[in-house]
């Protein structure tokens, strides 16, 4: 107390949460006062675990549908599964954008904006499944045939693709209200939920599609249950009165300034999040026209790994993103910049040994996904190449997260929209044209380098910024 009232008397209010008494929640006091290395164990573990279990969603999706039904039926929903993720990017929007406003709000101990957050996120979940009930259902034949779908594949990928979209309200709202979780800084919490949703699916695809008949489209409602199932879980925490923050279960609505502000900080993620189905719609094109079915394959199975490699990066991204709000509600910038710099340590301390062993031992890697496969010399250099990026990536995750947490969401806005659109589309046109094949591989590590680049130059430049402000308010004032 004697250190606040010093800070104050120099022209710096000591952080808010002090006086609301929010901080005396374990989790939001954990991350304005414990050593950063504490926080980023304490956050990012549980955080990385819910985005494994994510992934292994997907997997099991997969082992189910060849197991129980058939390759071709197989072939039909991954044709499909491109276009489901989109209610990542969606849930995204509600759930990123509201545990943004959720960490802030934490810090600065907003207790009205607090009651209303969850029912407008829920609000905004359910319009984001509605318009997607509506255009996945109403064009789900034609969305497989842009994928490359032909003669019985269009069928079985648009009956998975339809069950998406019309039980699409339990997959966005679970994620939803789990990353609105997040925001709230119960990692643990969110991640057992998540297991929860996990085991619900597991137990319902094969009788989905086996028991009752429902062939591939019962694996996509059994996701959908098991999605409802962790929003379940979710809101009656908040009936129950158990959130650290106080909470109106009762009112599910749009508060206009709240919708606002959760789509301007959720637009970064969201776009980040759905902007891969652009992506593999033009290199999968570009591999068509100038490549081999075995250099589909190829490119296939290296993307795969390294979104693979990418998957911790984004369970600290998301764990990194209350510990900044938090603090930023506080007012704490050394905090955020200590815990910023810590986070991607953490990250290259993951990312950085498996990409070693990977780079030296390119062939063995690919051979787990392509075992029949002979690689060439240029094979194994391109998969280099396209991984030679994943040491900045921790820089550019962690920065993607920082951004919106300090209420600068079009910047991060700005890079990921360059990257998909401005670089990525005209970059993979033109560059194999004029190069080949190697064109696609140089073409993305190039545009990753540089976005990483772009970003940490942002982060530096706010943190030089908020350094210099802090300083002008603690310098004596002039005559």
């Amino acid at each position: 107390m004697a250190d606040g009232k010093r800070e104050n008397r120099r022209g710096q209010e000591p952080p808010v949460t002090a006086s609301v008494g929010i901080a005396h929640d374990k989790h939001a006091h954990m991350i304005l006062y414990a050593s950063p290395w504490r926080v980023t164990w304490t956050m990012g573990w549980p955080a990385v675990a819910v985005m494994m279990l994510w992934g292994l969603n997907a997997i099991l999706d997969a082992v189910f549908i060849g197991q129980l039904i058939d390759e071709q039926a197989l072939a039909g929903a991954v044709l499909a599964y491109p276009i489901t993720q989109l209610t990542l990017g969606l849930s995204s929007l509600a759930g990123i954008g509201g545990g943004v406003a959720l960490s802030i709000a934490i810090g600065r101990g907003d207790r009205d904006l607090m009651r209303r957050l969850p029912g407008t996120v829920l609000a905004i979940a359910a319009l984001l499944a509605l318009a997607y009930a509506v255009v996945g259902a109403s064009l789900a034949e034609a969305l497989i045939r842009a994928m490359g779908g032909h003669g019985e594949l269009v069928d079985i990928g648009a009956s998975y693709l339809r069950a998406s979209a019309l039980g699409g309200l339990g997959a966005i709202a679970g994620m939803s209200l789990n990353m609105l979780l997040r925001g709230e800084g119960k990692m643990r919490l969110a991640a057992a939920y998540m297991a929860v949703g996990l085991l619900v699916n597991i137990a319902l695809t094969p009788l989905f599609i086996a028991g009752f008949g429902w062939g591939v489209a019962g694996a996509a409602w059994a996701t959908n249950l098991g999605g409802l199932v962790g929003a379940a879980l979710v809101w009656l925490r908040f009936a129950r009165g158990r959130a650290s923050y106080p909470v109106d279960p009762r009112w599910i609505g749009l508060h206009r300034e709240l919708v606002r502000r959760i789509v301007s900080l959720g637009t970064p993620a969201m776009i980040m999040s759905s902007m891969g189905l652009v992506q593999a719609l033009v290199v999968f094109n570009v591999l068509t026209r100038i490549g081999s079915e075995s250099d589909i394959a190829f490119y296939g199975a290296a993307w795969r790994v390294l979104i693979f490699l990418l998957t911790p990066l984004f369970g600290l991204m998301r764990a990194f993103q209350p510990v900044a709000g938090i603090n930023y509600g506080a007012g704490q910038w050394e905090r955020i910049r200590q815990n910023f710099w810590t986070f991607v340590a953490a990250g290259l301390a993951i990312i950085v040994p498996i990409w070693a062993l990977m780079t030296a031992f390119p062939e063995q890697t690919l051979a787990l996904m392509l075992p029949n496969m002979s690689f060439s010399a240029a094979d194994l250099h391109h998969f280099r190449v396209l991984m030679m990026v994943l040491p900045l990536l921790p820089v550019t995750f962690t920065a993607l997260a920082l951004l919106p947490a300090v209420e600068q969401p079009g910047k991060a806005t700005l890079v990921s929209v360059s990257r998909q659109l401005v670089f990525y589309v005209p970059v993979m046109l033109i560059l194999p044209r004029m190069i080949g094949l190697p064109g696609i591989y140089y073409g993305a590590t190039a545009i990753d380098i540089f976005c990483a680049l772009w970003l940490l130059g942002l982060v530096l430049t706010t943190f030089r910024q908020r350094g210099q402000d802090q300083s002008d308010r603690r310098s004596p004032a002039r005559a």
